[in-house]
């Protein structure tokens, strides 16, 4: 047997046995496709965040990470007679064929554009929707909210609304925007619902990443890199401590933050 073969079918056989009620492992035995959900957005992600760094190592292993969720789902749902990682591998297979006609058939295409165009074309013949360009602008736009990270999506659904003309004359008018609803969710806070307050938030975070799309920014790296230095201010924080910082009072944290603010800049 080829060696990835074998490897991926000792993988499948040590599932199984997690999820075998004769021995398995009793956190494996209670877990269901949705309650893994979290599991998956987070290997996704760790994967992202090892390519990043080049470590080849860790790459692999967040990988590895990666494919156990893939083969814990098929093995879960296996045991129900619904499907199994057969028909994953079988599904895949044959998409990649029918969307790259190209390679495996006789059609000509003459840049990576095209490919875009006839994946998509062959993608929505597949599901029985319109070709992309007769797709009403709502469809597109709610596969985007349903399966992309929130910010992500916010920034696809702004783009593609300005795309066909539902968009601003000038960024004056985005400011207008992003300032009403700053006064409306500081309004829902001290008169609202937490219902209300949750949906006016949602809207001030919409008309922040408008700003973002307007001056080019990655709202999404934007955020991130706040959370790293975040979390590097803390670290430097903790390096001159000699207790826990919640023994510190508010005062004596802003001025450690400060100093890690500082230190920081200094080097750079």
């Amino acid at each position: 047997m080829n060696q990835n073969l074998a490897a991926l079918q000792e993988l499948i056989e040590v599932v199984a046995k997690l999820r075998s009620p004769d021995g398995g492992c009793p956190w494996d035995l209670a877990q269901t496709p949705e309650s893994l959900t979290p599991y998956v957005i987070e290997e996704a992600y760790e994967v992202v965040d090892a390519i990043k760094s080049g470590d080849q190592k860790a790459i692999a292993e967040e990988l590895g990470d990666l494919l156990l969720q893939v083969v814990l789902q098929a093995q879960i749902a296996s045991e129900s007679g619904q499907f199994s990682l057969k028909e994953i591998a079988e599904g895949i297979t044959q998409k990649l064929i029918r969307r790259h006609p190209h390679v495996f058939g006789d059609v000509e295409v003459a840049s990576v554009e095209e490919v875009r165009q006839n994946w998509e074309e062959i993608k929505a013949a597949e599901k029985g929707e319109p070709s992309p360009e007769n797709q009403k602008l709502s469809a597109k736009l709610s596969r985007y909210g349903r399966t992309l990270p929130p910010l992500m999506a916010a920034m696809k659904i702004s783009q593609k609304a300005a795309d066909v003309g539902f968009e601003w004359e000038n960024i004056e008018g985005v400011w207008d925007k992003f300032h009403e609803e700053l006064g409306e969710f500081q309004k829902a806070l001290a008169e609202e619902t937490p219902e209300a307050q949750q949906a006016e938030l949602g809207d001030l975070l919409f008309a922040t990443v408008q700003l973002a799309r307007w001056h080019n920014l990655d709202p999404s790296a934007g955020l991130q890199g706040t959370n790293q230095r975040f979390i590097q201010r803390l670290q430097k924080m903790e390096a001159v401590v000699d207790r826990p910082l919640s023994d510190y009072t508010l005062a004596e944290l802003e001025a450690l933050w400060q100093q890690a603010k500082a230190q920081i800049a200094k080097d750079g």
